[in-house]
């Protein structure tokens, strides 16, 4: 036994396992760098002045530092009506998505003896993610549901997420049977045990899944598109996509004239585009720590 302990304590000292870890932790450093590059190439383009951007001067450091595109969207009544649509859009989606995830979820984690019809609704969900009825008809049942130009356009046509409804109830397969059987012999039904018992034991899934429909619905750009009608509706990302391409910039006031004939339109985009990423980079670190262990725990199949 004792040789076993040494024979393994040294397979973890050799030139191979040594040669492994350089790669491994080189490979970490090289994707982190391309996460964080274009984050820092954009913090510096919207801290320079029109000329150095014009040149090509600016890479990873501000040049001819200037606050003044900040400025100019601390002042922009637009960009903040956006921002206000995409928060009200993360925070309803949020509660829809969770909702009717765990909602689905929990019937479908029981065994066929307890849930007959099981076998039916997993493949009826699953058929989902194969095939979708396509953009125009999902445009008609918006549509003629009358949620054309509101929020819950963005929110109804998305609120079953199969792909996070798999990982929910594969998770929830993986507590002891033993846990709920003794709340049903104290005399718990399906809603309290899934409220009380379920529910508190599942923080890491609950919060990697959160995690996943927030940055789903404040990425999301191209719905709004198609469903909204008012530009005022849109959202930030769909604010900010239409302000690349079109390159328009509200003037509120003669300040913002100033500004706009003194700056470039890269400096004015990249602050949006900088303080538009904020909200959801404060939000990840808080879930980060349940990321890895809902992702693992959730994708065995039990």
């Amino acid at each position: 036994m004792d040789n076993s302990k040494s024979s393994g304590t040294n397979l973890w000292a050799t030139r191979p396992y040594k040669i492994f870890l350089v790669f491994n932790y080189s490979m970490l450093i090289i994707l982190g760098l391309v996460c964080v590059l274009p984050i820092i190439h954009i913090f510096a383009i919207s801290l320079s002045s029109q000329g150095p951007i014009a040149r090509g001067q600016v890479s990873f450091w501000p040049v001819d530092l200037t606050w003044s595109g900040y400025q100019y969207v601390l002042r922009n009544d637009q960009f903040w009506s956006a921002m206000r649509i995409s928060i009200y859009r993360v925070l309803l989606g949020l509660v829809v998505n969770m909702t009717v995830t765990i909602l689905v979820a929990y019937p479908l984690s029981k065994d066929n003896e307890t849930f007959p019809a099981r076998t039916k609704y997993v493949f009826f969900f699953f058929f989902t993610m194969l095939f979708s009825g396509g953009l125009i008809p999902s445009y008609l049942v918006v549509r003629y549901t009358g949620l054309i130009d509101t929020l819950w356009a963005l929110v109804v046509p998305g609120a079953v997420q199969v792909y996070s409804v798999i990982l929910m109830l594969n998770f929830f397969r993986q507590l002891p049977k033993e846990l709920l059987e003794a709340a049903y012999v104290d005399g718990a039904g399906h809603v309290k045990t899934l409220l009380f018992i379920v529910l508190p034991c599942s923080t890491a899934s609950i919060a990697t899944i959160s995690l996943f429909c927030m940055v789903g619905h404040w990425n999301e750009w191209f719905s709004p598109i198609i469903y909204m009608n008012q530009h005022t509706n849109y959202p930030l990302q769909t604010y900010m996509r239409s302000l690349l391409i079109d390159q328009r910039f509200t003037i509120n006031s003669l300040d913002d004239t100033d500004l706009l004939k003194r700056l470039s339109n890269k400096t004015l985009t990249s602050a949006q585009i900088f303080i538009g990423m904020l909200p959801i980079m404060m939000v990840y670190p808080f879930l980060q720590k349940y990321f890895a262990k809902g992702i693992v725990l959730g994708s065995v199949k039990g």
